[in-house]
């Protein structure tokens, strides 16, 4: 099994930047299929990025196009990171890491979630 314990999130002014980490123990996270989630209030989990097993990465369509959001991994501390640039009000919400040994990229399906840390922005 593995644990994953997010942070980073915050409150802070539109157009401003946020680094997401996600810490996962107890497990290598080369081994798994990683990604992000956030839940706004009143609005269902939207898949946001993951970061395939082999390299692939994979981008919610309605941040796709903007280039404001990075995923990326360091095998080598057991960390994934979301890099939001430009943030805006929209992108309130809570965001959840995930890991899977399976290949689910943004869905939903993740055996593995951290408690999530909120991002709040005005």
């Amino acid at each position: 099994h593995v644990q994953l314990v997010e942070s980073g999130g915050g409150s802070v002014l539109a157009r401003g930047s946020l680094r997401l980490s996600c810490v996962a123990s107890g497990d290598t996270v080369g081994r798994y299929c990683m990604g992000w989630f956030r839940q706004a209030p009143g609005k269902e989990s939207e898949g946001v990025a993951a970061l395939g097993m082999y390299g692939r990465t994979s981008y919610a369509e309605s941040i796709r196009y903007s280039g404001r959001f990075r995923i990326s991994k360091d095998n080598a501390k057991d960390t994934l990171y979301l890099q939001i640039n430009s943030l805006r009000p929209e992108d309130t919400a809570m965001y959840y890491c995930a890991a899977d040994r399976r290949e689910w990229l943004l869905l939903p399906r993740y055996d593995y979630w951290g408690q999530g840390t909120q991002v709040t922005v005005s």
